[in-house]
């Protein structure tokens, strides 16, 4: 189907420290709607690493402000509000494990992730007693990260808990035995078709652009000039609109695609 994908590099840190795990690739279908408006502070002198996570958080559907150095994110927190801190332990002008103390000292309850190139137990421990709540050591796996990230954001949107089954109009899914049904009749989708399938009911009212939708499925994007996603989403409705039935996914022209029921 057209051109050889790009494939999605993996980063390392710049100055020795290792960032995501080589050979270790990221999906997710959680929904967006789990992590939409939850703010994160990312605190990282590494500009290699801390530019690739904010994309990958963009990805999930984070809102992300990003920092350098332990100042500025002691600064950020006052002035920004964030719902949560990932915060790297080694930074110049103050490390983290003060940041940490400084803001538990001044009673706040923001929940800290901490991530290091340390790997002693003590080094742990000592993140911990500073008063973060995790703590993550580099090269880290992004699915990991992620769900300890997930793990946090239940802690202030309790509501974010995935269920173990969805539905949309007479559109069932069950995730764990990956079936799909229509009005009672299951549907033979591919392990592409029912990823896109789940992806978009997970996240159904919200329109997911070309993109995201590369990114959480095939893990790159084959470019604005690919129809790839658009043939896989010709397979899904044949599929899901079989002897008439309503039309689930909607195409919002030059953005991307929603699952919802109705046209309006």
């Amino acid at each position: 189907m057209g051109a050889v994908p790009r494939q999605r590099s993996r980063v390392r840190s710049t100055g020795g420290q290792a960032g995501y795990a080589p050979g270790h690739s990221h999906r997710s279908l959680t929904p967006i709607w789990c992590t939409r408006h939850v703010k994160v502070l990312i605190a990282e002198d590494d500009r290699a690493v801390r530019e690739s996570l904010a994309r990958a958080m963009h990805l999930e559907g984070y809102e992300v402000e990003t920092v350098a150095d332990g100042a500025a994110a002691l600064e950020s927190v006052r002035s920004l509000a964030p719902d949560i801190v990932v915060l790297d332990v080694s930074m110049p002008m103050i490390d983290g494990l003060t940041v940490c103390r400084v803001l538990r000292s001044e009673g706040s309850t923001l929940p800290i992730l901490m991530l290091t190139a340390r790997t002693e137990p003590s080094d742990r421990v000592a993140g911990l007693d500073a008063g973060a709540d995790d703590y993550v050591t580099k090269p880290f796996d992004l699915g990991e990260l992620f769900a300890r990230l997930r793990a946090l954001t239940r802690r202030i949107r309790p509501e974010a808990e995935v269920g173990d089954h969805l539905e949309l109009g007479d559109l069932s899914i069950d995730p764990a035995g990956r079936v799909a049904t229509r009005g009672g009749r299951r549907l033979e989708l591919s392990k592409t078709e029912f990823d896109l399938l789940e992806l978009l009911v997970r996240n159904a009212g919200i329109v997911l652009d070309h993109s995201t939708i590369y990114e959480r499925i095939w893990n790159y994007d084959f470019g604005p000039d690919s129809k790839n996603l658009a043939v896989y989403i010709g397979y899904l409705r044949r599929k899901t609109e079989e002897d008439g039935a309503e039309r689930l996914i909607h195409t919002v022209r030059g953005v991307g695609y929603t699952a919802r029921v109705g046209e309006s």
